[in-house]
């Protein structure tokens, strides 16, 4: 999942749909979430403390053990756990880590969302 902080979600989202984008989720009005083949796009007026751009990369799996697993090593491989894995207000379980290069993967189990075999995510 790719998702872009953006100022603005009502204007985001019709920027987006004038190129095309169609069938847009959403949950609330921070946020908004497009399939786009096997990932999911999203558009949030909270990432970086509402309305500060930013991008922020995400990786769904199946329970919130794998949440746990996941993030163990990320930390065995060098990260820095910046998000402890806890139960989100929105019915998920969800932590993060930076890479050693600072980019930061947000690790969620969406009891919402499918994962295929492959790990593409459906949100439909």
């Amino acid at each position: 999942m790719v998702t872009l902080g953006v100022r603005d979600l009502a204007r985001a989202r019709a920027f987006y749909e004038a190129l095309g984008w169609r069938g847009a989720q959403q949950p609330d009005n921070e946020v908004a979430f497009y399939q786009a083949g096997g990932i999911v796009f999203g558009l949030w007026a909270a990432l970086g403390g509402h309305g500060a751009p930013g991008v922020e990369l995400a990786h769904n799996v199946r329970s919130p053990e794998e949440v746990d697993a996941l993030l163990a090593a990320a930390e065995r491989a060098g990260a820095t756990i910046t998000r402890k894995a806890a139960r989100a207000d929105w019915g998920g379980y969800t932590g993060a880590f930076a890479d050693p290069d600072g980019y930061v993967w947000e690790v969620a189990h969406n009891p919402d969302w499918k994962l295929a075999s492959d790990g593409s995510v459906s949100i439909a």
